[in-house]
């Protein structure tokens, strides 16, 4: 009776070791913790025990494998220990490259908390099953590293609200599985890579609030299911391509506190853009003449540039203008009466060269 109790205790505990994760994924855990202090929520405290798939807190397994597949720990939820303390989160420390121990990552979430300092390690490039990169909102410092074009499987790579410097790697175009780029509010600064039109599979591309300047280069209208491309506050000079305005369905343009100069492209009036921003900048000539049924806007801001002329007379025939500014241009001449003129303040036309009629001065 006792052996037969002791081989039934042997295989009890040989079937929980086997729904453990592996001991090299709890210690690369626990290496990634020891790296980490987190002062108020203690949610590092669920981390004890020998099996890190079950209830360690943000941390997943593959149900088949028991491997870690994702870490998902964020300073802004709903989590209800967020709710109840009301307030959010707060970490300091540094991003371990213990991360990459484990292999079979899928998606590592470490996003807002507002004090995780240090790089991101480079190591990251090296893990094949990676398909989301979220790091937004803490003060990660250093560059994007340079073999990112490695992970054939991202699908988002989300590193907004850091201090990320240096260039934007060429092999970036290479991450052919890309969805969402936010680079937003870095200090990022270089050329837009000119091969960043191979990125055929984007939507989002939101670059604002670094310091990329030179061209944007053409092949980004190769983009095809680019819907939001997000380029203001840089420093981005010469012309704004024309087959931006081809796009089929770019909904939304930010390319305002730029240096850019030239004309404005006719294509954009009359295309699927709906937001359009290209004010503070340097932008010259006339509004093309060219709006109609197509255009639909909820908002067209051109303040703050050069452009000269009269209002177009065909604004009238766009299907929809939300917002329009026109300030702080050279423009003159009537504004038109009617739709979508009737609607908006003087604060549209204001400072430019000799415009009247309403909501302004009577001509």
């Amino acid at each position: 009776m006792g052996t037969f109790i002791y081989i039934v205790a042997m295989l009890l505990s040989f079937i929980a070791a086997g729904n453990c994760c592996p001991p090299s994924d709890r210690a690369a855990l626990l290496a990634f913790k020891a790296a980490l202090h987190e002062p108020y929520f203690n949610i590092f405290k669920s981390w004890t025990g020998n099996d890190c798939c079950h209830e360690w807190y943000g941390v997943h397994c593959d149900p088949m494998t028991r491997r870690v597949a994702d870490i998902n720990l964020r300073g802004e939820s709903e989590d209800p220990i967020f709710e109840k303390a009301h307030r959010t989160g707060f970490m300091t420390g540094s991003i371990s490259p213990a991360i990459c121990k484990l292999e079979r990552l899928s998606s590592i979430t470490i996003a807002d908390w507002k004090g995780i300092t240090g790089t991101i390690p480079s190591c990251i490039s090296s893990l094949p099953f990676l398909r989301i990169l979220d790091l937004i909102g803490n003060k990660l410092s250093g560059e994007i590293p340079i073999d990112i074009g490695k992970l054939s499987r991202l699908t988002v790579l989300n590193i907004a609200d850091n201090q990320i410097t240096g260039r934007m790697p060429r092999s970036i175009a290479n991450l052919s599985s890309l969805m969402h780029l936010d680079l937003r509010n870095n200090r990022i600064s270089g050329t837009i890579p000119i091969n960043f039109g191979k990125l055929r599979m984007l939507s989002r591309a939101l670059l604002s609030r670094n310091r990329i300047y030179g061209q944007i280069p053409s092949s980004i209208s190769y983009i095809y299911r680019l819907s939001d491309l997000d380029l203001s506050l840089n420093k981005l000079s010469g012309p704004i391509p024309a087959s931006l305005g081809k796009m089929a369905v770019l909904a939304t343009l930010n390319l305002d506190g730029n240096l850019m100069t030239g004309t404005l492209p006719a294509t954009l009036l009359n295309s699927s853009i709906s937001i359009l921003n290209l004010s503070r900048n340097a932008l010259e000539g006339n509004i093309p003449d060219v709006f109609g049924p197509r255009s639909y806007f909820t908002a067209i801001d051109l303040s703050y540039n050069r452009l000269k002329g009269t209002i177009p007379k065909s604004m009238s025939e766009a299907s929809y203008v939300g917002h329009l500014d026109l300030s702080h241009n050279h423009l003159c001449g009537a504004i038109p009466a009617g739709s979508p003129f009737d609607h908006l303040e003087a604060s549209s036309f204001t400072y430019n060269d000799c415009l009247c009629g309403k909501p302004l001065r009577a001509c």
